[in-house]
């Protein structure tokens, strides 16, 4: 089925995109997050599960948008950008020294460090 306008309910979250990497010392998440405010985004480390929350607002429309009276006139023909509450987790392998754990956001993308035991 399309996604879009019509098929999105704001009472859903939606699952951010992760890719995950290993190098000898550390494992590293990267989250798109695009558009999120880092100061909406949540890090827990429960066990060995990594928990991201948080929020996406609406991308709102750029000003061009507005005519006459300083009203905007604006129809919505598709939504296909996830908005609203997002979560996701990661489970962590057993060797990640948590208390160690580095985050980072830039450019839309959540960096999170998660650095190995004795380096392996």
């Amino acid at each position: 089925m399309h996604k879009g306008f019509y098929s999105f309910f704001p009472h859903q979250s939606w699952t951010p995109s992760v890719n995950l990497y290993e190098t000898e010392t550390a494992y590293l998440v990267c989250v798109d997050l695009a558009g999120v405010e880092k100061a909406k985004i949540d890090i827990e480390v429960v066990q060995q599960r990594l928990t991201l929350k948080g929020v996406r607002e609406v991308p709102p429309c750029p000003p061009q948008a507005v005519v006459g009276e300083g009203r905007a006139r604006v129809r919505l023909h598709l939504m296909e950008i996830d908005h609203g509450a997002f979560a996701r987790e990661v489970e962590l392998p057993q060797n990640v020294q948590q208390e160690k754990i580095v985050a980072r956001y830039t450019d839309g993308m959540l960096w999170i460090e998660l650095p190995k035991r004795n380096g392996k």
